[in-house]
């Protein structure tokens, strides 16, 4: 049976529509994606993350082990910020993307909760003389983002005049009715975004009172359709859609997750090779498809009938009024302006590779 959010109840009453996906019962849209998707742009959205997991970290060695675990570079993060890593495995190859945060006393990783049970196992194998616990507080928490460019203002009216998080992954605790609440800086759709880390007790409150104050802002919840679309657009790769345990680190997209300076760490070898020897065979591009209708998971793409690469998501953006898509593009074709060509159901549609992100934050 798939899971659900401990907000589902809550999304009904406010006609949600839903999906499964990874083995979550998620709304896919509130009576109108393309509302949702507007609201985004242009004011603010919400939108439950409660399908992500919380693995908290403590013990003397903590910073240790996760510094030979992860391929980012955790000396430097100081408690009440964070930064985007990933878990590889010896031969370079991602087991799955993290949000890091560090409090006084602990590492916490964010990560989708479909993952979550595969890296405690990865990681518990490379634990043996570290004095560090894992615990899973995914069960006590749950996650509401808040997206767009009144994000900050719709903050304003649930925290008051606490101190706001100023960057990316920096985060702060704020107290709403008597619980207390990481707010984190982070954006899933290219526009200024936070997620509130709230325990499960506090989370419907929490949610009506953002859904009341949200009203002053026009903003609206946001499904999974309008989710992707915004992903897309910002060039934000997704687990298991864009990138799996079959692609390298370094052909993930998944540009800000590593570091080159900090030493050893379990797949660092493979992954300063490929560095050494100048790029991977392939990486993930941006396409910019012309014609009316998207391409599809799996579409091939190809270069004078030569097959150079494959889509691995792909919608009709608003904001361009014209599909694009993410896929892997093989090296000499994956510079910007590069025309090919997407093979769909025996037709052809052309494409050129473009820089990402497709639509740049504003």
């Amino acid at each position: 049976m798939a899971k659900q959010s401990p907000l589902a109840d809550f999304h009904r009453s406010n006609g949600a529509v839903f999906t499964e996906r990874d083995g979550w019962l998620l709304p896919i849209h509130f009576g109108n994606a393309d509302a949702e998707y507007n609201a985004v742009r242009s004011t603010a959205g919400l939108i439950d993350h409660c399908n992500r997991g919380l693995l908290q970290f403590t013990g003397p060695d903590r910073l240790s082990f996760l510094q030979g675990m992860l391929s980012n570079d955790l000396r430097d993060i100081k408690p009440g910020e964070g930064q985007y890593a990933t878990v590889l495995t010896q031969q370079g190859k991602v087991l799955g993307d993290v949000r890091v945060l560090r409090s006084d006393n602990s590492f916490y990783l964010d990560l989708w909760e479909v993952i979550k049970d595969k890296i405690v196992e990865h990681l518990n194998r490379y634990l043996v003389a570290d004095e560090v616990e894992i615990a899973d507080r995914s069960e006590g928490y749950g996650i509401l983002s808040l997206q767009g460019p009144q994000s900050t203002g719709l903050l304003r009216k649930l925290v008051g005049q606490a101190e706001l998080p100023g960057r990316p992954a920096q985060h702060v605790i704020v107290n709403v009715d008597g619980a207390n609440i990481c707010v984190v800086q982070d954006s899933h759709t290219g526009e200024l975004g936070f997620d509130l880390i709230i325990p499960v007790l506090a989370l419907q409150n929490v949610a009506q009172r953002a859904t009341d104050a949200g009203k002053q802002f026009s903003a609206v919840w946001v499904g999974e359709e309008a989710q992707n679309i915004l992903r897309i657009e910002a060039g934000i790769p997704r687990y298991g859609v864009d990138f799996t345990e079959d692609n390298l680190l370094l052909e993930s997209g998944l540009n800000d997750a590593v570091s080159f300076t900090k030493g050893c760490y379990l797949g660092q070898e493979v992954i300063e090779r490929i560095r050494s020897r100048g790029h991977v065979n392939k990486k993930l591009c941006g396409l910019l498809i012309e014609g009316q209708w998207p391409a599809a998971a799996g579409d091939l793409i190809q270069a004078a009938e030569k097959e150079v690469g494959k889509i691995t998501s792909s919608i009709v953006s608003p904001s361009l009024g014209r599909p694009i898509a993410l896929g892997y593009v093989m090296k000499d074709y994956w510079e910007p302006g590069i025309e090919l060509t997407v093979r769909r159901n025996g037709t052809e549609m052309r494409a050129s590779v473009t820089k990402l992100p497709f639509i740049a934050s504003s």
